[in-house]
């Protein structure tokens, strides 16, 4: 087959890419597959409300930890074998969580899952610029923002549909067919590089553990810290003075070793450093939104997993319609101005949020999801060519890991913030409410009477129909409590995206690196 065989050259670089792009999807899916569904699998594990969570903080965890390792991974085991490692953990450790008995074995095997299938994110970045080169950049970009903005968005959609015409089961059951297909095809396919085991001899292993231990205790801290009041719990304390101390120490290591685990020292490049940031904030627009959204739709409107996946279904696809526009944009205009466009859009759609009343369903949330959701590649994809294309190929693998860690360490703050921000104003504004509702309020009286009457005729009597009112009256007041305080947290969101808009013009477009000759075999 000769060089120039378009057969040729498509079989070997946009197949195996597509089929790194499945896994990348894959493992994007199941972070937030079981958002709209953690009540039925809480019911179906006979788990207590405070263990639910864990659920998805367990896949959180261990993925961000293992992240940040997958370049040096590579360089060890090569992103044929690492990959292929990757996919056929992910699908064993989907089978088991399925297959889970109790809420422990489902946290165990969740974690594993998380830990196992974490490189098919990263590796799929650095494989972009090895199979593709010049103005193809902008398509690879564009596939591997929208998977990395719409993968994370459709899970509750999907999970919710699944929940229900099937059974929570069948959330990680689904993943063993792409899963098998995808460890099957990566070792026929995929030929970038060779191993060298040799590494593994040099490593910095002091390093290693330092890394897992200051993000995974951070995780705990960012998942946990608004459930258990903060600061005011001890093993909240505990974890984040350790989170802090291996940190700094996993730092100084990463800038003294000759062979450090992840590459701080690629922040010295103000593009990538740039790059990190608008990843993190990135991070915290798509993440934040889907842990609210979801929440309000499900505790305000008291919607079902499938109501609420439809409901939220418009952000999906305007993702999706988002991608040839971006495509025909950027082989126009600098990518610099079509992300500032899309962090911009990004954080007019948080404003708009922030009207949101207790009828919102899925009319009123149809024009703030597609501001949401159309110019998330317009946000995402700039930030790989710019970030990481600002980088020598040999550095790509390391810095890589750190760059995709930086979007899912932003969804967690973001998560840990938005949950702080809703316990906090729930609160505040409950109180100002019920500052006003006095015997002085005439209005608020006659809605007393209104519903002691109604009720009374149906519990037997004045004084019930008096007890049944009252409660009616704090419930109504603590649904506007909470949709404001939910107002609070898009506006939060929203003056990060100002801010990242901002930032956008510090950045050097530059040209994209040529990709490394291929590994002879």
């Amino acid at each position: 087959m000769s060089a120039t065989d378009p057969t040729g050259r498509w079989l070997k670089s946009l197949l195996p890419f597509v089929v790194m792009c499945v896994g990348m999807f894959v493992a994007l899916l199941d972070i937030q597959i079981v958002a709209s569904s953690l009540q039925d699998i809480g019911g179906g594990l006979s788990a207590a409300q405070d263990q639910i969570s864990w659920v998805q903080t367990a896949y959180l965890i261990a993925e961000i930890v293992m992240i940040p390792l997958s370049g040096w991974l590579t360089r060890v085991f090569s992103t044929r074998w690492l990959f292929t490692a990757s996919a056929a953990g992910f699908t064993v450790s989907s089978m088991l969580c399925g297959l889970a008995w109790n809420i422990d074995s489902m946290i165990v095997f969740r974690a594993l899952q998380g830990l196992l299938g974490a490189s098919m994110i990263p590796t799929v970045f650095t494989s972009s610029f090895h199979y593709f080169e010049g103005p193809r950049r902008v398509y690879s970009a564009a596939v591997i923002g929208t998977i990395a903005s719409v993968a994370p968005t459709l899970g509750p959609v999907i999970g919710g549909f699944i929940t229900d015409t099937l059974n929570w089961h069948w959330l990680f059951y689904i993943n063993v067919v792409p899963g098998t297909a995808i460890a099957v095809l990566v070792p026929l396919l995929v030929r970038i590089d060779e191993p060298d085991l040799s590494l593994l001899k040099e490593a910095d292993y002091p390093g290693i553990a330092l890394m897992a231990v200051a993000l995974g205790t951070l995780e705990y801290v960012l998942e946990e810290g608004a459930r258990w009041n903060w600061f005011e719990d001890a093993t909240i304390r505990r974890c984040a003075l350790v989170a802090g101390i291996a940190g700094a120490l996993f730092v100084i290591r990463s800038l003294t070793v000759a062979r450090p685990v992840v590459d701080l020292r690629a922040l010295v490049n103000r593009n990538f450093a740039l790059g990190c940031v608008l990843s993190f904030i990135t991070g915290i627009g798509i993440f934040s939104t889907i842990y609210l959204t979801p929440l309000f739709l499900g505790y305000v409107r008291g919607f079902s997993a499938w109501q609420t996946g439809t409901a939220i279904f418009s952000t999906g696809a305007a993702s999706l319609a988002g991608v040839p526009v971006y495509i025909a944009l950027a082989r126009k205009f600098d990518t610099r101005w079509l992300m500032m466009a899309g962090l911009a859009s990004f954080g007019l759609a948080m404003w708009s949020f922030s009207f949101i009343t207790h009828e919102w369903g899925a009319a009123e949330l149809l024009l703030p999801q597609i501001l949401r959701g159309f110019p998330q590649v317009f946000a995402v994809a700039p930030s790989v060519t710019l970030g990481l294309g600002s980088l020598p190929p040999e550095r790509l693998k390391y810095a890589s890991g750190l760059f995709n860690m930086m979007r899912n360490l932003g969804g967690a703050v973001g998560i840990a913030v938005s949950g702080a921000v809703l316990n906090d104003r729930t609160n505040f504004h409950f109180l100002a409410i019920a500052s006003h509702l006095t015997p002085a309020s005439v209005p608020m009286e006659r809605l007393v009477a209104g519903i002691a009457l109604r009720y009374g005729a149906v519990l037997g009597g004045p004084e019930q129909g008096h007890v049944a009112a009252l409660e009616r009256l704090w419930h109504l007041a603590y649904r506007e409590a909470s949709t404001l305080a939910y107002a609070n947290a898009f506006r939060a969101i929203m003056v990060a995206f100002l801010i990242a808009t901002l930032l956008v013009p510090l950045m050097r477009n530059v040209a994209a690196p040529k990709a490394p000759a291929p590994a002879a075999h």
